[in-house]
């Protein structure tokens, strides 16, 4: 073989490393990011996922606008991660540690209720949460966030307007983009009642 079909062939060779390198690489500055169409109903599956840019009857805000209600103390900050599951089958005696929620300081964690469907119990929970959070003025701005991609938040912000709450506000970027902005953050607890 001579030189130049060496080179050939290894650069076809290498093509298909050089093309998936590329592919999962990171996107760059000013990519433009897959556009989701706000659904009428809630999201029941593959919550982490690309989300809307807008929630009809809330509003979406960015870090900087978030960090600004946080510091006028302009709205309750609720956050909805779900808790992650204690693992099934656990031999007697094992310790379960719980990974820590660290999240946006003051803010109330409400877990488990941004899903599609709640159970009646769940969506108790949610109610008393909020009417903590709000001291029962439906009036009071409330922010829901959970995680960048995540519909759980989108979620838990639609329910709540459909309860009745007025000033509803919906920070996409969540606990990841708030701490990557170096804004104050602190481990949360559950609101008493998650567990049921």
């Amino acid at each position: 073989m001579t030189r130049a079909q060496l080179l050939l062939v290894s650069m076809f060779l290498l093509l298909p490393t050089a093309l998936a390198a590329e592919e999962t690489a990171a996107p760059q500055a000013g990519t433009i990011r897959q556009t989701v169409e706000e659904p009428t109903a809630y999201r029941e599956d593959e919550y982490r996922a690309p989300v809307p840019a807008t929630l009809a009857g809330a509003t979406v805000v960015s870090t900087a606008e978030a960090h600004a209600l946080w510091e006028s103390g302009g709205a309750a900050f609720i956050d909805v991660l779900p808790r992650p599951p204690k693992p099934a089958n656990l031999p007697e005696g094992t310790v379960w540690n719980e990974k820590p929620r660290i999240s946006i300081e003051r803010a109330i964690w409400l877990p488990n209720t941004g899903y599609g469907k709640l159970a009646d119990l769940t969506l108790a929970y949610f109610r008393n949460g909020l009417e903590k959070a709000t001291g029962g003025d439906q009036t009071k701005p409330l922010l829901f966030f959970c995680l960048p991609d995540c519909w759980m938040s989108w979620n838990a912000a639609k329910r709540a307007l459909e309860l009745g709450y007025g000033k509803v506000y919906w920070y996409p970027e969540g606990s990841e983009g708030w701490a990557a902005a170096g804004h104050p953050t602190v481990q949360l607890q559950p609101e008493p009642g998650a567990d049921q």
